[in-house]
C-alpha cells in the first residue's frame, strides 16, 4: 500500500524544488542587473528622442557691448583717423569652417570658428542633424577626418580639446573656446561618443 505522504515518482521532491529555486533566483538577479547596466550604458531610448537646440549667433551681444559710443563732432574730428571704418573693429572674424561627414551615424550640418569683437573665440555649429546618444561631446582635435569606418575612432589618438556636452543632436548651437587654448593645430571637429570611443560625425576645419 502506497504511503500518501510520499512524493509521487512523477513529481519533484520538496528538496528538488528548493534546489531549483536556489539556482533560479541568482540567475534572475544577474540577468536583471545585466539588463539595468546595459540600459544605463547604451541608453537605447535616445535613438528615438531628438534634442532640438536653436541658439542665436553669439556675436550680437559682443558687438553691442564692445561697440564704441557714438562720437561727438569734436571727438570725431580729433580722434577718428581718416579713411578708417568704425565698424571694422566690431565684426566677427571667421577663422575656419567646414561641413560634417557621417561616421557611425548619418550626420549633416556645418561648423565655423569665429573670433568675436571682444577677442573671444566661439565654435558655431549650424543645422546639425545627427543621432542622439549617450555621453556625446564636442571635440576639437588634431586628427585627420577620414571617411568610412577607418575614421570612426581616431579622434582620441592625439590632441583634443573637449568643449563640453553636445547641447542637442539637432539645430544650431555655440561653444566657447577657452581663452588660453591653442587651436592652431586643432583642425578637426568630432561629435564624439565618449562612452564608446566613437565619432558620430566630423568636420575638417579649413582656414578661412
Amino acid at each position: 500500500m502506497t504511503n500518501p505522504t510520499q512524493d509521487s515518482p512523477s513529481q519533484p521532491s520538496l528538496r528538488q524544488r528548493l534546489l531549483r529555486t536556489i539556482v533560479v533566483i541568482p540567475v534572475v538577479l544577474v540577468a536583471a542587473a545585466a539588463l539595468v547596466v546595459g540600459l544605463a550604458l547604451f541608453q537605447p531610448w535616445k535613438l528615438f528622442v531628438d534634442e532640438q537646440v536653436d541658439e542665436a549667433f553669439p556675436a550680437a551681444d559682443s558687438i553691442a557691448s564692445s561697440a564704441p559710443a557714438a562720437p561727438t563732432a569734436e571727438s570725431d574730428a580729433t580722434t577718428q583717423p581718416s579713411g578708417e571704418s568704425p565698424a571694422a573693429a566690431t565684426e566677427p572674424v571667421l577663422l575656419s569652417s567646414g561641413s560634417f561627414i557621417s561616421h557611425e551615424h548619418a550626420t549633416t550640418g556645418t561648423a565655423e570658428i569665429y573670433q568675436l569683437p571682444d577677442g573671444s573665440r566661439v565654435l558655431r555649429i549650424e543645422n546639425l542633424d545627427t543621432s542622439n546618444g549617450p555621453d556625446l561631446k564636442v571635440w576639437l582635435t588634431d586628427a585627420p577626418v577620414i571617411e568610412g569606418v577607418d575614421g570612426w575612432g581616431v579622434f582620441d589618438d592625439g590632441q583634443y580639446l573637449d568643449l563640453g556636452r553636445l547641447k542637442g543632436n539637432q539645430g544650431s548651437q555655440n561653444y566657447t573656446i577657452p581663452a588660453d587654448a591653442d587651436i592652431s593645430q586643432l583642425t578637426s571637429l568630432s561629435i564624439w561618443c565618449d562612452r564608446f570611443d566613437v565619432s558620430f560625425g566630423a568636420v575638417q576645419l579649413l582656414p578661412a
